[in-house]
């Protein structure tokens, strides 16, 4: 009992210390931003979803990560098995095609829109910064009243024909591209070996047309939209509700996200397994690479050995 005590303790220790590194910044919309005018570790740019997450990633032993699998063990008995694969959409399955600010700039100047990049940028994460007061979700059905405020903040403009010129934009395949050109193949993969997956994002009802547009929707037995689900991450419903789409307990799913507090902590929260991405893992291939299949008698699982992850030990750079 007490070294069960004690490796709960020091899981929870863990969790507590990245709570007081989150405390340290400002705003939960503020992480993510330009570095050498190009978004690295930006909030998620126009028109999508937006997530907080810490400038480095989070130095875990390879100790660390066993007793991590020894807790989960302790709470669900036997092997750590995946029966779900559960992604987050923007800055780990699709990333921009170019900067927000770039777009921003160059379809407002036909609506008169003079600031720079630079400025529309800074502009768009004081928006980014400021509460949501209008509702309680700041991704309401299709969002419009939420982009609408990031948009005339960031710009000046308030021309609705700018508006829609954006926010139909960013619906398009012109917008976004996979973070991974191997994704379509290791998801197919994994179906075949009989995984389910789902898209679980904070995001307005547009993610199924960006999936469609960029011919990825078939690769998914479900999607898991905060305008829909009506609970953003990190609230656990939205990880819940994916497992419900799937028909698997949370215990037998993993996230892979690239926010630390949205995608890790929501979805074990939950009862999720959850990888940070950038991080645990950088390609959905190396994902696969550590998941190893195993025949059973009853089930055909996949099964995590933790002990043969290496975490880096470097500062994280997350795709935007």
């Amino acid at each position: 009992m007490a070294k069960s005590t004690k490796m709960v303790s020091r899981v929870f220790l863990m969790r507590n210390l990245l709570v007081n590194e989150r405390s340290n910044f400002i705003s939960g919309f503020s992480f993510k931003f330009l570095n050498g005018g190009q978004f690295t570790n930006v909030n998620k740019p126009a028109f999508f979803s937006s997530s907080s997450s810490s400038s480095a990633n989070m130095m875990i032993s390879e100790g660390g990560l066993k007793e991590y699998e020894e807790y989960r063990r302790s709470l669900y008995g036997g092997d750590i098995t995946h029966k779900a694969l559960l992604v987050d959409a923007v800055g780990t399955l699709v990333v921009p095609a170019q900067p927000m600010a770039q777009i921003y700039r160059e379809i407002g100047e036909k609506y008169g829109v003079e600031y720079s990049e630079a400025e529309i940028l800074n502009r768009y994460r004081w928006a980014y910064g400021q509460p949501w007061g209008r509702s309680r979700l700041r991704y309401v059905d299709d969002g419009r009243p939420f982009w609408q405020f990031i948009v005339r903040s960031s710009t000046g403009c308030s021309d609705s024909q700018y508006f829609e010129e954006l926010y139909h934009y960013y619906a398009t395949d012109k917008a976004w591209r996979l973070c991974d050109p191997d994704a379509e193949r290791v998801f197919m993969a994994l179906r075949k070996s009989g995984v389910k997956l789902a898209v679980v994002s904070n995001f307005d009802t547009r993610l199924r047309s960006v999936l469609r547009a960029l011919n990825c929707d078939h690769w998914f037995d479900a999607v898991a939209v905060s305008a829909e689900v009506e609970a953003e991450k990190p609230n656990p419903t939205i990880f819940l509700k994916a497992c419900e789409l799937l028909g698997v307990k949370p215990e037998d799913a993993l996230h892979i996200g690239d926010d630390r507090r949205n995608d890790i902590w929501g979805a074990r929260d939950a009862g999720c397994d959850a990888w940070l991405w950038g991080s645990d893992v950088h390609s959905f291939k190396e994902a696969m690479s550590i998941v190893v299949f195993r025949q059973t008698e009853r089930k055909f699982p996949l099964t995590l050995s933790y002990s043969s992850l290496v975490v880096s030990h470097r500062l994280g750079a997350h795709p935007i």
